[in-house]
């Protein structure tokens, strides 16, 4: 502000407080994150991408999206969130019209907002190198599970590969006998390393 010969107090006057300033400042930073994107024919992919943008969001944005959601007020909605939450409610009431939601649209985009801002602000506050993507791909399955009928819901690559990974594990635990020592201690160090499910960042 300094540099531009402009003092705070003409800011805040021009916005009506400090905090409207802020409020203007995230509402802008905040309107480029909820751009509609391209919607498929899929509603429930849509979901998962729209989950995904918004970890992705937090992560990229850290004290800026702490700032939308980690800054509340009793019994106050944040007006500058609002359309992320229409967007989401818009989206579930086009799966309910297919016949996938169990719940209703404004209960489901409760659920599922709720349990994304968590698992983003948790996160946000680990370390780089012990921060488990992984972990927003399970709470976001869970999530989807519980709001849409069974069918609806089909598993993300990772996360049954996780599965899979786990079942296959306690098998063997349960009978290594056709196994080598060797073989029996390579084979588990294969199938934990697949359960962890952990995303790495795309080399490219």
């Amino acid at each position: 502000m300094r540099a531009r010969g402009v003092q705070a107090p003409t800011l805040y006057h021009h916005f009506g407080s400090k905090q409207g300033l802020i409020d203007a400042v995230l509402d802008h930073g905040f309107t480029q994150y909820v751009q509609p994107p391209q919607a498929s024919s899929d509603p429930v992919d849509d979901l998962r991408q729209g989950w995904d943008r918004h970890v992705r969001f937090g992560l990229d944005h850290p004290t800026f999206y702490a700032l939308l959601y980690g800054q509340i007020e009793p019994g106050k909605p944040c007006a500058i969130t609002a359309p992320a939450h229409a967007m989401l409610r818009d989206l579930l009431t086009v799966a309910a019209r297919r016949g996938l939601l169990r719940v209703p649209p404004g209960d489901a985009a409760d659920q599922i907002l709720a349990a994304n801002i968590g698992v983003t602000l948790s996160l946000i506050t680990r370390p780089d190198a012990d921060r488990d993507l992984g972990l927003s791909d399970r709470v976001r399955e869970a999530a989807l599970a519980a709001v849409l009928h069974p069918g609806a819901v089909r598993p993300a690559d990772a996360v049954t590969r996780a599965g899979a990974a786990l079942t296959l594990r306690a098998l063997v635990d349960q009978d290594p006998t056709e196994l080598t020592a060797g073989e029996y201690a390579l084979l588990r160090e294969l199938l934990d390393r697949l359960a962890e499910s952990r995303s790495r960042p795309d080399p490219a």
